[in-house]
This record gives C-alpha cells, structure tokens and sequence, in this order.
C-alpha cells in the first residue's frame, strides 16, 4: 500500500511540476483543438516554439489536407497571445488567452469580417516545420503564367522569380478576388516542374514544352487530379 501511495504521490508532483513549467513556458508546445466555424468543427493542429530570432509556428488542418502553414507575428499583447496565418488572403487571426495553469489556449479566430471561437489543448512538445529556400529557377520558368483549372473553370496566375539566389511563386486565383495563394516549395529538374502549396494542401506537377511557352501538368488537391495548362504571358513592354 505505502508503495503505491509513493507512485500516486510522485505522480501528482510531476503533474503539478509539469503544468508549472507549461504555465512559465507561454504557448510553446503542440496544440490539438478545434475552430468551430458555421455548421461545423474544424480540427486543427498548432505548433509554437522559441526560435533564435523570436516566436515561430506552423499550423495543420487534416480536412483540407494542409500541413506545414506557417505562422507569422507572434506576440503577446495586454494578456493575449496573438498569431497571423503568414500572406494568406483577410489576415486569418488566432487572438487567445493561455490558462494558468498552461494546459489550454483559447480565444477567437478572424479572417476578413468573420470572427469564430476556438480552443486548443497542450498535447506535447512542439514540431515546427519551417519555411526552407527552394533553389533559383532555370530561366525558361520565370515570369507569368496563365490558365484554368479544369473542371471548377478557375482563371488561374502563377508568377514565377528568383529571390536572393531562391526560386520563389505566387498562385492567383483571378474568380475569387485574386488571392494570392504563395507556393511553400519549388523542385525543378530540368523540364519538369513541382510546386507545394501547403496553405491550401495542393500539389502542382508539371512539365515546360521545349519552347518554354506552356506548362502542362496535374493540379492535385484533396486527393483528387485535375489537368492545369498554363501559358507563358508575354512580358509587357516599358
């Protein structure tokens, strides 16, 4: 009896330790919950942890497919713990408030004129997955290009750069509002052409004619293919 009442006591002070490092720590670890957005709940898996240069997270949404969103502007202001979905269209906003004893962060979220509450639970220690730089782009790949989603007719940009040495991409979608949707990797090996965009879970593969004016690929997203054509714009002259 005396031993297990030693192991029942060992386990209450390392709980009670546990949430008393959870509670000095501010938000950082991996987070499980939800946002309980119009006729549904919306699961969600958050990632805070301590960088070098200040606060960094990520954020996963299984439904939709999109892992990795990177977090931006993390900061804790007049008792709340504020984080911005980084370059996503109507500034998708977490503002909540930590227990005290560290265990739940909740709050609302905002995007655009929308505001839905949300509540997460502290489930372990946090993995962040961070932004890496894609390599510089063959030249053949810069600049515009234009077309449409098969199937939903979408009116689609991608406009392709180097960055600072890095190949960088942005996706517009011309029938809602123009988003700009930017693409989290680019992998280009010779003719052929992949583009990650974690926001929106989608996948981009494709391969460049050899006059370097159309790419003709598969847009695959939510584990269904759609073919995506797009033509190189022409560059506007000065």
């Amino acid at each position: 009896m005396r031993s297990a009442l030693n192991w029942i006591t060992i386990a209450a002070l390392w709980t009670a330790g546990a949430q008393s490092v959870w509670a000095q720590d501010g938000p950082r670890g991996h987070w499980s919950g939800a946002v309980d957005v119009p006729n549904q709940s919306l699961a969600m898996e958050l990632d805070l942890d301590k960088g070098p240069n200040g606060w960094i997270g990520s954020l996963t949404i299984p439904a939709q497919n999109a892992t990795g969103i990177p977090l931006d502007s993390i900061a804790f202001t007049n008792g709340k713990w504020t984080f911005h979905i980084k370059s996503a269209p109507g500034d998708p906003t977490f503002t909540g408030t930590l227990s005290a004893d560290g265990k739940t962060l909740s709050g609302d979220f905002t995007q655009g004129p929308g505001s839905f509450p949300f509540k997460f639970s502290r489930t372990g220690d946090p993995k962040v997955e961070t932004e890496k730089a894609s390599p510089a782009l063959d030249k053949k790949f810069l600049g515009n290009w234009e077309g449409t989603l098969e199937g939903p007719g979408l009116r689609l940009v991608l406009r392709m750069s180097n960055e600072s040495g890095a190949g960088k991409a942005v996706l517009v979608s011309l029938d809602q509002d123009n988003v700009e949707i930017p693409v989290s990797t680019i992998t280009q090996k010779d003719s052929k052409l992949t583009l990650v965009v974690k926001m929106v879970g989608g996948q981009y593969e494709a391969e460049i004619n050899p006059e370097g004016s159309e790419l003709s690929g598969t847009w695959t997203q939510g584990g269904s293919g759609l073919p995506l054509k797009l033509k190189k714009a022409e560059e506007k002259k000065p």
